[in-house]
């Protein structure tokens, strides 16, 4: 199970692993697949971001751009450009900083300048969806800077991750272990310390339906590589498809996934993961401490 370690970031150090964390995520985003467009206002952004923090978030995760299946993100012809990201991310980030200077502020970005440009507005942590592939120079911003960094792992790009073979879960965890393995010696060779980083074993990022679960179940293997372990397991695709026979043969609709999310999510507490990134953060919350409870015995 989970080690007590210590996760430094650019002006702070968490404690990882007494319990577990939470990130709380927060979409600048017209596009979505969770909430896309309802904070692209940054006043609106601020206040739910007040709110998460106020409801136990440890965390905040601030996304200006969609990962989700089928977009472009980490193309070269990415729809959105890095100045069109920054226009989204900067003044939510520095109004949440206004209204709670104390808080803990992840951005959720491929793109070395954007991530520059975070870093510099007060953001503690890089969270790059493509464990340092897609841009390799947001490795070098983040060393230079001494932020903490959350490496996953992506199976291809985005608009690939639907037509990607099926692998048996030995090949899917050799995969992951792979990429998380030459995220982490990137990372390293541009002088980012390895105690600022941590890995997240990137559910639905590549992985077909039930490739998530084999990954879950496994998920403990991961932590044979050295670092803390992140799982974003809210609201994925992977859960409506198993909620389908509930939903007439559909795929449950996103906002009818937060039980299956908490379900996944304390699963993942159990197989080792540390910090937990969600959308509905008190629920998520109370069961991170019965999960806790249970790590502890």
């Amino acid at each position: 199970m989970r080690n007590i370690a210590n996760w430094r970031l650019r002006t702070r150090t968490l404690e990882l692993g007494r319990r577990t964390l939470v990130m709380g995520v927060l979409n600048i985003t017209p596009d979505s697949f969770s909430g896309g467009g309802v904070f692209l206002d940054s006043d609106e952004a601020v206040g739910h971001a007040v709110a998460l923090l106020e409801e136990g978030a440890d965390i905040l995760d601030l996304g200006g751009e969609s990962t989700r299946p089928g977009s472009r993100a980490g193309d070269a012809d990415a729809l959105v450009s890095a100045d069109e990201e920054q226009a989204r991310l900067l003044p939510a980030l520095e109004g949440i900083l206004r209204a709670r200077p104390e808080a803990v502020l992840s951005v959720d970005t491929y793109k070395a300048e954007t991530a520059r440009a975070a870093l510099n507005a007060g953001a503690e942590i890089i969270n790059d969806v493509s464990g340092f592939k897609w841009d390799t120079v947001i490795a070098d911003v983040c060393a230079e800077f001494g932020a903490g960094v959350v490496l996953t792992h992506a199976r291809g790009r985005p608009e690939e991750w639907r037509t990607e073979p099926r692998l048996l879960p030995d090949a899917l965890m050799g995969t992951v272990r792979e990429g998380l393995t030459a995220s982490l010696a990137a990372a390293q060779r541009a002088g980012v310390a390895v105690d600022h980083i941590v890995l997240d074993p990137g559910y639905g990022f590549g992985k077909r339906f039930e490739e998530n679960y084999a990954l879950l179940a496994r998920q403990e293997e991961l932590l044979a590589l050295g670092r803390p372990l992140v799982a974003g397991l809210s609201r994925k695709s992977f859960l409506g498809h198993t909620l389908a026979p509930l939903f007439g043969g559909e795929s449950a609709p996103v906002d009818a996934r937060e039980s299956a999310s908490l379900a996944a999510m304390t699963a993942a507490i159990l197989h080792g993961a540390s910090i937990v990134r969600v959308h509905k953060v008190r629920a998520a919350v109370e069961a991170a401490r019965v999960a806790d409870a249970i790590c502890a015995t």
